[in-house]
């Protein structure tokens, strides 16, 4: 994900951060596994708001909390920033939606992952019931 034409990391890339990042904490967790299962997820929202450019060769963090966790949803809120800097380079969302895999339909999110999951949570308050 070199620089583009523009002397930066594309926008695009970005997106492919989010993603990495919610994907390494979902299968650190035990959620996400590549043996299949009753239940998946799907990215149903993202969005990302960019602060200052980072362009190769910038060593890059992600930060990640969940903001949100709903009957069947997700909502993860991320954050890039530049190796030593004390401010985003970028902030972002990404709504995971809980899917039963045979049906493709939304589902509740298993109790299992509810559990860990709502340990992962910052505070109570930012929890819906």
């Amino acid at each position: 994900m070199d620089n583009d034409v523009f002397g930066h990391v594309n926008n695009a890339a970005y997106y492919s951060f989010f993603d990495t990042a919610i994907t390494h904490f979902l299968v650190q967790c035990g959620i996400l596994s590549w043996q299949g299962g009753s239940h998946g997820l799907m990215v149903a929202e993202s969005s990302c708001r960019y602060h200052s450019e980072v362009a190769f060769p910038d060593r890059l963090t992600a930060g990640l909390r969940l903001a949100r966790l709903g009957t069947s949803s997700i909502r993860h809120e991320i954050a890039v920033y530049r190796e030593g800097a004390d401010t985003a380079a970028a902030e972002g969302t990404f709504v995971h939606v809980c899917v039963d895999v045979a049906t493709r339909r939304p589902a509740p999110l298993p109790d299992r992952w509810r559990k860990i999951l709502e340990s992962e949570m910052p505070s109570a308050s930012a929890k819906e019931e």
